[in-house]
Order: C-alpha cells, then structure tokens, then sequence
C-alpha cells in the first residue's frame, strides 16, 4: 500500500501537466462559446472601423478571438490612468487580427497590456536606420518585451483604430513583435514549419529589406515606413502594420512580401 500511494504521489503531477492543454483548450471553447457582450460590440462599432470591412465568418472568428483573448490578458493603467473595457476591447480587437484562421495560442508570452494615457518616453541606447547611435530618453507609442509586457500609448491606440487605410497602428505592430518573439528574441522571422517555407520566408525578407534600404540610400519615396529599415524585426513588424491597413500598396511595392504574410497570416486583406 506504501507503494502504491508513492507511485500515485509521483504520477499525479505528471498526469496534472500532461492534461494542461485539454484543460485550456476546454476553457477557451467555453470562452468562445458566450455570448459576445452588447456593450463590447458597441465598442466595436464605434472605435474599430476596420471590423465592418471583415466578412462575416472573420467578424464572427475575431468576437471568439476576443473573449478568450480578454479573459487571459491582464491590463495595467500607467501614469495615472485607469484602464476601461472600453479601452481593453479596442486594444483585443486590433491585436486578434493577427489570430484569425490560424491555430492560436493567444499570444503565449503576453502575460500583460500596459496602458499609458499617450506617447511615453523610454530611456536607451538604440541604432536609426542610418547606423547612427543614440543614448537618451525617447519617446515611444508602444513596446513588445520578451518578458510578456506589451506597452501601448491609448491615445495612438485609438488613432491607430480609427484611420483604417494609413499602414500606421501601433496594437498591430507590438503583437506582430509578440508573434516574433514566440521563438526568442525578435529578429524577423516567427515560426515558421518547414525547412522550405522557413528559407522562402528568409530569402524573400531579406531581399526586401535590403530594397527598402536601397529606396532610402537613393532618396526614391519607400514602399514601406522607413522604420521599417532599422532591423529585420522592425521590418516584418512595419509590414504586418501596411498588410492589415494598406494591402494594396504592400501588394504593389512588394508583392514577395505580401505573399508571405498572407501565407503566415492565412488571410488575403484585399479582398476585405
């Protein structure tokens, strides 16, 4: 008998850990499966502009996205200001673009949202696009951590929402930088399966990120925010921001780079 209930002592954690994705994939079907709250949708209409231009099985896709997405996620105020589920919905709203029609896990490394009322500044050494150095405070309108913080700006939240077609939203550009980071530090390059698919995604970034360069060295108007030059990650996360609001010019100024988004992404904003 001593036995036995050592082995069970020693099993019963392992079964515990081995039934932690059951429990969670319970749990979020459960989430998905409520009914999606009038004032949320209310929020919606108002504050998110982009999401009546989504057909109605993405719409649909993006309410369930949210209600996991809003139950897992903690959301902290700063300097001051008092987080709404106003403000937490227009931010799900954004960041579950980038879940739909792809097997998610929510943003595994996102433990918490914080909130600023509007740009804050950041103290830090960090290299332009031009190679050149600078120390000292900078003002940011978001940041992504591989620690799971993201850091948005409300008031360029909310900008961000409501000018759909401008290829600037900065929810889009901090969890596209948390998709990166799923598999270390941000450099460009989220997961990706398949040694084929993995060097396709590497060549054709890599080529237009030295086009994007080139554009700016010749002083010819870019096909991408500038920012995008200032490393791999900053590329991928700048044309995540031109997919979603401004397809059309990604598609025409850098189709290679379109293609692969709407591979990884598993949606085509053109025909929104």
């Amino acid at each position: 008998m001593p036995l036995l209930i050592l082995l069970l002592l020693i099993l019963a954690p392992a079964c515990w850990l081995l039934a932690q994705p059951l429990r969670t994939g319970w749990r979020r079907k459960r989430l998905r499966a409520r009914p999606f709250p009038p004032e949320w949708r209310e929020t919606l209409r108002r504050r998110v502009p982009q999401f009546r231009l989504l057909p109605a099985d993405l719409q649909l896709q993006l309410k369930q996205h949210m209600q996991v997405f809003l139950a897992e996620k903690t959301f902290v105020g700063c300097a001051g200001l008092e987080v709404s589920d106003e403000m937490r919905v227009t931010i799900a709203a954004q960041a579950c673009l980038l879940l739909l029609n792809r097997r998610t896990g929510y943003f595994p490394g996102t433990r918490e949202i914080l909130v600023y009322p509007a740009a804050f500044a950041v103290r830090r050494t960090r290299t332009d696009a031009a190679g050149v150095v600078h120390d000292g405070p900078a003002v940011h309108l978001g940041e992504s951590s591989p620690r799971g913080q993201v850091v948005l700006s409300w008031q360029d939240t909310v900008h961000g929402a409501a000018i759909t077609d401008d290829g600037h939203n900065v929810v889009i550009h901090e969890f596209a930088h948390q998709l990166d980071q799923e598999n270390g530090e941000a450099n460009g390059a989220p997961p990706l399966y398949g040694r084929a698919r993995v060097e396709r995604w590497s060549t054709v970034m890599a080529a237009a990120f030295a086009r994007l360069h080139e554009q700016l060295g010749q002083q010819i108007e870019p096909a991408l925010d500038p920012y995008g030059a200032t490393s791999p990650a900053e590329f991928f996360a700048v044309a995540s921001e031109a997919f979603f609001e401004r397809p059309q010019h990604l598609a025409a100024g850098f189709p290679d780079v379109f293609g692969e988004l709407c591979a990884y992404y598993r949606v085509n904003p053109l025909s929104w």
